[in-house]
């Protein structure tokens, strides 16, 4: 809402004068009778020290209703748009004051959900306000009235769509106007009716509402959202998020140049979810660097096709129907784009832009500058092939200022102390081509000086070149010592020569417009050099080792008495293969020195053990050794016989590695080790399955569990021995056969074994039923169970009581009946069962009969 005044005339008494105040509230013309308010509480405070003065009840006293009735056929989903705005007028006399007035309304609360505001909305109130000028710079502005915003508030906003809200306001005085986006304000609370409507409002200055980052009373819609300064027209591309968005302007009213007031409207503007088939494309396109471009459709509305025409003149090659094409110009110039498009219900739209080809455009710049107490040069660099560069806005990184720029083409800045910082060049040339290169550079506080070295050593016969980097500026050699000072060439360039005859410190200085650098170099002379080596030794065939000479020479070269080569460095690594006498040839510059060492190699000790192995748990094994060497040992010794021998018998209880290790006194002092890996083997878990009963000639399938080599004993009756599964077929004598299979592990010879009896029937298939049994838990013939001959499936076996009643039933050979049935012991008595299998022939049995269960 907002809240507007028009001065009448003067009021009934002296020095007053009479004001028509007239408040605006907005509500969503979905609110509810609740929501709107019968009157409104108006604040009238001092201008000048917020005091307030009084308060005023002002009924309601219109309505005003707009809504949107039409739309675009070509807007999908179009919103509703409608605002209830109540209107409160009443008319007073204040006093004319100096300092004014501040008017004031306070309303609680927002709705819900408001994207451009942090927390929740609905517990945040408004406050709509104006002010009535007073006396400003000795003039009375008291006879005044406020701009009045017009009423266009039925716009249209599609999310992620161009849009434009017209802000504008009249002024009866003719007052200049300027409208700027500002902060909306917090009114009202949510404790009880009068939290909602205070009465009277709290006095100014009056709190900003918490924007939700990064939108800001400044952008309350984002970035790309502004508002023209002249003619109050908000424009730009809506925020991609749906929703309500609190938008406050102020019109500020200039008379004279002087600014007299500033009447603040404050709105929610929903951006919808809706869609407008459009055409859009940026005002300019220009490619500077060569002749292809990429284009887009800048809406983002929903399209089914376009049409391009990138604008080159008698040519029907330069189209495309696809959303986003790539086109590559064939010449420079300027071109028409055009696009137009189409959404799936017929609607169309299309626009123009203009596309500028003019490649060849390089910015460059380049920096010169001494040290930060002489201004550093920027020149610009830029080359272009068409047009000619004009202009240019330089930033020249100075981190203590906002001054650092300028629109010159060539400029200089002068530093206030050194830093590491980046210079930035915004060119652009004739054709409409703008681009951006930035440099980082140093500000010294002296100018740049870089030696070779810094220290150095001479023989006192030798000339030493000294060697200095310097980017600009004079430079000038002094020589420490007097008595070397007439020993030096060219003391003023940056690689005097010098030759001195004894340690000499020398001292260069940089001078660069009043920047003064400075450093030395410590040249140390000696008359003469020696090398050292160590006395000659013995290393291990095979061994890498370096030669350590000690010595003050700069310069090695070495000679092997194998021919070998040597690297040509103070501390050579060398690997003999033989006895040899290594020679160095050691300098210093024109000094010379020479020193020799004889390096004897002898063999490693040798160690050898067997391979890994593997023995049965519980066993024992020896294992043998060999060696070359003068004494050995043996890792781990406990468990062991034979530690002191090359023959050691061990009998581990897990898998240990067994370590041999020789020595020698020959001159090789390195130990060598030689390992096996004795693995220990459980014994055998063999199982030659349960004990069974086969009639005559009937094929028995033995399986055996367990790895390894198989042998079955005795082989009466088997297709195989050597199997883990072998068959039987016995012939009835003898009537009872014991088979024992024994398995044996191929590495470590471990040995398992089981036996499994088979009795032999002469008779026809049967199963046999006990006449009797006793479930009485002592372990003996506690379950019934049938006992098969040749049978190979058992169909069924079934129990039924006297009266017919099924207790027990199963298909399982093996399983019998507990004597019973669904938790309670049956009682003692005769029961009667039945049961039915298959032979191994497939042939079908049946048997039928009583028994008793005794108890």
């Amino acid at each position: 809402g907002w809240i507007q005044y028009e001065y009448l005339g003067p009021g009934a008494a002296a020095n007053t004068g009479k004001y028509r105040i007239t408040v605006r509230q907005y509500l969503n013309c979905n609110s509810n009778s609740n929501q709107r308010d019968a009157d409104v509480y108006l604040g009238i405070f001092n201008g000048g020290s917020g005091q307030f003065l009084r308060s005023i009840t002002i009924p309601r006293s219109s309505t005003e209703t707009p809504e949107k009735t039409s739309f675009d056929p070509c807007l999908s989903n179009p919103p509703r748009v409608c605002f209830i705005i109540d209107v409160y007028t009443t008319t007073i006399d204040l006093d004319l004051i100096p300092a004014g007035y501040t008017l004031t309304v306070q309303r609680c609360c927002r709705i819900s959900g408001i994207v451009n505001v942090a927390g929740n909305s609905a517990d945040i109130g408004v406050s709509y306000s104006n002010t009535i000028p007073g006396t400003i710079n000795g003039n009375s502005y008291a006879q005044n009235s406020s701009p009045v915003f017009t009423q266009r508030d039925t716009a249209i906003v599609c999310f992620n769509a161009p849009f434009q809200f017209d802000f504008a306001a009249t002024d009866a005085d003719g007052d200049r106007l300027e409208y700027v986006f500002c902060d909306g304000l917090v009114g009202g609370s949510t404790q009880g009716n009068n939290g909602a409507r205070p009465n009277p409002p709290s006095g100014p200055p009056y709190e900003s509402v918490n924007y939700a980052s990064p939108l800001s009373g400044a952008e309350p819609m984002g970035f790309e959202v502004k508002i023209n300064r002249q003619t109050g027209l908000i424009t730009g591309r809506a925020p991609g998020t749906v929703g309500d968005y609190v938008v406050a302007v102020c019109a500020l009213e200039f008379r004279g140049g002087v600014q007299i007031g500033s009447t603040r409207k404050e709105i929610h503007i929903t951006v919808a979810d809706c869609s407008l088939t459009a055409a859009e494309l940026k005002p300019t396109y220009i490619s500077c660097d060569g002749f292809t471009m990429n284009f887009q459709n800048e809406s983002f509305a929903a399209v089914s096709s376009y049409a391009w025409d990138f604008g080159v003149k008698n040519s029907t090659l330069d189209t495309s129907s696809l959303p986003t094409p790539r086109f590559t110009y064939a010449d420079t110039g300027v071109y028409t784009l055009k696009l137009k498009v189409r959404n799936a219900g017929g609607c169309q739209d299309s626009t123009t832009a203009e596309v500028r080809i003019f490649p060849g455009f390089v910015p460059a710049m380049n920096i010169m500058g001494s040290c930060v107490q002489n201004p550093y040069l920027f020149r610009d660099a830029t080359t272009t092939q068409y047009g000619v560069v004009n202009s240019w806005r330089w930033e020249f990184g100075d981190p203590t200022t906002s001054a650092d720029t300028t629109m010159r083409k060539d400029s200089s800045w002068k530093f206030s102390a050194p830093v590491v910082t980046s210079a930035r060049l915004i060119v652009g040339n004739s054709k409409g081509c703008i681009d951006t290169v930035s440099q980082i550079f140093t500000v010294v506080d002296k100018p740049s000086l870089a030696l070779a070295f810094r220290d150095t050593l001479i023989c006192n016969i030798d000339t030493l070149p000294l060697r200095s980097l310097v980017n600009s500026g004079q430079v000038s050699w002094r020589v420490g010592n007097p008595a070397n000072a007439a020993r030096i060439l060219n003391p003023n360039t940056t690689g005097p020569l010098v030759f001195p005859r004894d340690s000499t410190k020398y001292y260069v200085t940089v001078t660069d417009n009043g920047c003064i650098n400075t450093d030395s170099v410590m040249v140390n002379v000696l008359p003469f050099i020696s090398v050292q080596l160590p006395p000659d030794t013995t290393v291990c065939l095979t061994d890498t080792f370096r030669l350590r000479p000690n010595s003050q020479a700069l310069s090695y070269r070495w000679t092997a008495s194998t021919g070998t080569q040597v690297a040509a460095e103070k501390f050579p690594l060398v690997q003999p293969l033989q006895t040899t006498v290594y020679q160095v040839t050691a300098n210093l510059g024109y000094c010379q020195a020479q020193g020799s060492v004889r390096v004897r190699t002898v063999e490693y000790p040798r160690a050898l053990l067997g391979p890994d192995t593997a023995i049965c748990l519980g066993r024992r094994i020896s294992l043998p050794a060999q060696m070359t060497g003068s004494s050995f040992a043996w890792s781990p010794t406990n468990a062991t016989v034979g530690a002191n021998s090359l023959l050691l018998t061990v009998a581990p209880s897990r898998t240990t590695v067994y370590r041999f290790t020789v020595r020698d006194t020959l001159g090789c002092p390195k130990p060598v080790t030689d390992s096996l890996v004795l693995t220990v083997v459980p014994p055998q878990n063999i199982f030659a399955g349960r004990d069974t009963a086969v009639l005559v000639n009937q094929p028995l399938q033995l399986q055996a569990t367990g790895a390894g080599d198989f042998v079955w004993t005795p082989n009466t009756g088997l297709n195989d021995p050597f199997v883990s599964n072998p068959i039987a077929i016995l012939s009835g004598t003898p009537e009872n056969i014991t088979y024992t299979v024994r398995v044996t592990d191929p590495l470590s010879g471990c040995v398992g074994q089981d036996s499994i009896r088979v009795k032999v029937f002469v008779s026809e298939p049967e199963i046999f039923i006990p006449t009797a049994f006793t479930p009485n838990g002592d372990g003996k013939n506690d379950v019934l169970r049938p006992t098969t001959v040749g049978i190979s499936v058992l169909n069924q076996f079934q129990v039924y009581n006297r009266w017919g009643r099924l207790l027990y039933s199963t298909t399982t050979l093996g399983q019998g009946w507990d004597g019973n049935f669904e938790g309670q012991a049956q009682p003692a008595g005769a029961y009667v069962f039945q049961a039915e299998g298959r032979d191994y022939t497939g042939k079908k049995v049946y048997r039928k009969g009583s028994f008793v269960l005794i108890r």
